[in-house]
């Protein structure tokens, strides 16, 4: 029950101070801390190899987040069911990783759908790095 409270509270958090990429950075770097005492920072270069490696999904398909989204997050991607993805790229996208609820409920359903696991907030954070360094 504790827990529950603690979880509560940080994505409260989360929510309230979180209304730019940088921001939503900086609680990421906090849960990255809380999940690994050696965190020493997030890293673009992490978060490239990250966005474009390809990894073996139990369908037998190699998939990667650049499957969907692109080999350029400057560029629009596509679903699987043919719908547009918005670039994810901020410098394209200036509005992209600005929604909390939003940033979350993507990295849940396209890490299990990619990784089939949750991503770790180290790994959420490389990505954003990798995305918020592409001019």
């Amino acid at each position: 029950m504790r827990n529950s409270f603690v979880l509560l509270g940080l994505l409260f958090s989360i929510n309230v101070s979180a209304a730019t990429p940088q921001g939503l950075l900086k609680q990421y770097e906090a849960q990255a801390k809380q999940e690994n005492a050696a965190f020493a920072g997030f890293s673009a270069d992490r978060g490239a190899n990250f966005f474009r490696a390809e990894r073996m999904h139990s369908d037998g398909k190699k998939v990667s987040c650049s499957t969907c989204h692109t080999s350029d997050p400057r560029n629009q991607g596509k679903t699987r069911a043919n719908k547009v993805i918005e670039a994810m790229a901020p410098s394209v996208n200036p509005q992209r990783f600005t929604d909390v609820a939003k940033v979350e409920k993507w990295f849940g359903r396209n890490c299990k759908d990619v990784l089939e696991r949750t991503c770790t907030s180290q790994e959420k954070g490389d990505y954003m790095q990798y995305l918020l360094s592409i001019k």
